[in-house]
């Protein structure tokens, strides 16, 4: 889905010989009748650039914009997306896929440039479910997000277990961001109670995994069957697998909130999620027990993150907030 149209590539621009001759050659086409500029909406400066004549596309993200003026933190940011993408592409299943890198360039303002690929992405899905009756599309995607996420999961394991403090500092942040939001009170709350869980043995007791780290429904596109793109690897890092598949969880209780006024309402669908996601162990239920134990803090956490967001109607994000508390307090 490209975004507003902005112009033509000048072919005295650096980025078209680079586009011409190291990135579209790839896809067998020559740019000899130009190259078009299209905007999208994501918080980064990227880009969608198409070949006229073949109409081939693919996605320019610069790391180096009026958003980001420092380049060392630009390029060091390049390298981390880059190496994300390798690493958890090696983690993927047949029916699954990350958009697949097709040049680097720092030269040109920390320049990554990776496919461009179609499919329907998981926020849209979301919103047919809802506004035109289509639980069971929904219900079908989210079984293939669970085996997208559980076999990457899986297959990265590692012999160490959680360091929780990491996403108690993650949560913290967050808490801080929203200081024009909340009381003092309110902030001391919330401090409270994510040391509340920090002390919780049980968010300690998993292994290490690969997750995504910005599990978000816009950077999940759906093909047929259970094919799964996904996009922007800059978060990747080493966590709780419950980071990704609390991140969706929450976000699900947001759009539910958003659309029908009534997070509660996404609860089934959370709920086939994650049986989903544990039907990839071989204790289906001692999976899903272990993860239900510890979700609640990245629901929460997730949905005070959504709360930050300034675009949103204050009594929106206070209920956001509302929503952010009832998760992190523990039973």
């Amino acid at each position: 889905m490209k975004g507003e149209y902005l112009g033509h590539l000048p072919q005295n621009d650096p980025m078209f010989d680079y586009l011409r001759c190291e990135i579209f050659s790839q896809l067998g086409s020559d740019c000899s009748e130009g190259i078009r500029v299209f905007g999208t909406n994501g918080s980064n400066a990227v880009y969608i650039y198409e070949d006229r004549k073949s109409c081939q596309n693919v996605v320019g993200k610069f790391f180096y914009s009026e958003r980001n003026t420092d380049w060392e933190l630009a390029h060091r940011r390049l390298e981390r997306e880059y190496n994300n993408i390798r690493n958890f592409s090696s983690y993927l299943g047949d029916n699954h896929y990350v958009a697949r890198i097709l040049g680097r360039n720092d030269a040109l303002n920390c320049l990554l440039v990776v496919e461009y690929c179609t499919g329907t992405p998981l926020d849209r899905i979301i919103i047919e479910a809802v506004t035109q009756d289509k639980p069971w599309l929904l219900r079908e995607k989210l079984t293939a997000l669970a085996d997208f996420l559980a076999t990457v999961h899986n297959r990265s394991a590692r012999q160490e277990k959680v360091d929780f403090n990491t996403a108690c500092d993650y949560c913290s942040g967050i808490i801080g961001n929203l200081k024009h939001l909340l009381s003092e009170k309110e902030t001391a709350r919330f401090h409270q109670l994510k040391e509340n869980w920090r002390n919780d043995p049980v968010m300690w007791e998993d292994n290490q995994v690969l997750v995504h780290g910005d599990a978000t429904p816009s950077n999940f596109f759906f093909g047929d069957g259970m094919y799964v793109i996904s996009f922007d690897m800059e978060r990747v890092r080493i966590a709780d697998r419950c980071f990704d598949v609390g991140r969706i969880a929450g976000e699900l209780h947001h759009f539910f909130m958003r659309t029908v006024g009534n997070r509660y309402a996404a609860e089934e669908f959370v709920g086939h999620f994650l049986w989903e996601y544990a039907c990839r162990f071989p204790d289906r239920e001692a999976a899903f027990n272990a993860i239900t134990r510890r979700i609640p803090f990245y629901m929460g956490t997730t949905l005070l993150r959504i709360a930050r967001n300034s675009y949103l109607e204050h009594d929106y994000r206070r209920a956001l907030v509302e929503a952010g508390e009832n998760c992190l307090r523990k039973p």
